[in-house]
């Protein structure tokens, strides 16, 4: 399930997106091994297994090369769930279980990215930067899943203010998250799947069980 940047440095000629993307991955393996404020350039370097005069020249600063990793990892997000969507039947509780399945897609849910996120979500002077990099892609996701909460339960009659039901779904895949890498003894992200099934299961019993859509 890994999704490591590479260690071994990489060929001298790569094209200015491949260079940058491949930073940014290091950026994130950093982040998780060592959290947002002692990320250093230097660090990222090693990392990526290029001069820090090279990771200067794309990023200039720390700060910049942090708000270049947590838009490309809002974007990431947003594009993972939209393609999921797109794959899915257009049934309220196939979109759904689509929406959710994909939060523990492999290339998205991984000990790396999961700690990179929370270093962003626990720092106070990040606030602002996520609000900038992750806002508008956060408010588009809220909307689509109140929206396909708001058709399940017009289509299997339940009673329950969707907007409501969605924030409860949204917060237990971001606490299944940090519970997943916080923990003691961490558990899998099948079973956090499961968890967050558990929580569709209550609001929508006849559509999902604890292993997804029924």
């Amino acid at each position: 399930m890994s999704h490591s940047a590479p260690t071994i440095p990489p060929p001298r000629k790569l094209s200015r997106e491949i260079r940058r993307t491949q930073v940014i991955e290091a950026t994130i393996e950093v982040l998780a091994e060592q959290g947002y404020a002692r990320t250093t350039l230097t660090d990222v370097a090693r990392k990526a297994g290029i001069s820090h005069g090279l990771v200067n020249f794309h990023f200039q600063t720390k700060d910049a090369l942090l708000a270049e990793t947590l838009g490309y990892l809002s974007e990431e997000y947003r594009q993972n769930w939209d393609a999921a969507l797109a794959k899915a039947s257009a049934s309220p509780a196939a979109q759904l279980a689509a929406l959710i399945e994909a939060d523990f897609e492999p290339s998205i849910c991984t000990p790396a990215r999961l700690s990179a996120w929370l270093s962003f979500w626990g720092e106070a002077q990040s606030r602002p930067l996520y609000q900038d990099k992750c806002g508008e892609n956060d408010s588009l996701y809220i909307t689509k899943l109140e929206e396909i909460c708001t058709a399940l339960l017009r289509e299997g009659n339940y009673p329950g203010d969707p907007t409501l039901i969605s924030r409860v779904l949204r917060v237990t895949t971001e606490g299944v998250w940090v519970d997943m890498i916080s923990t003691r003894e961490p558990y899998s992200p099948a079973e956090g799947l499961q968890t967050v099934h558990a929580a569709a299961m209550a609001f929508f019993p006849r559509h999902f069980g604890s292993d997804g859509l029924l």
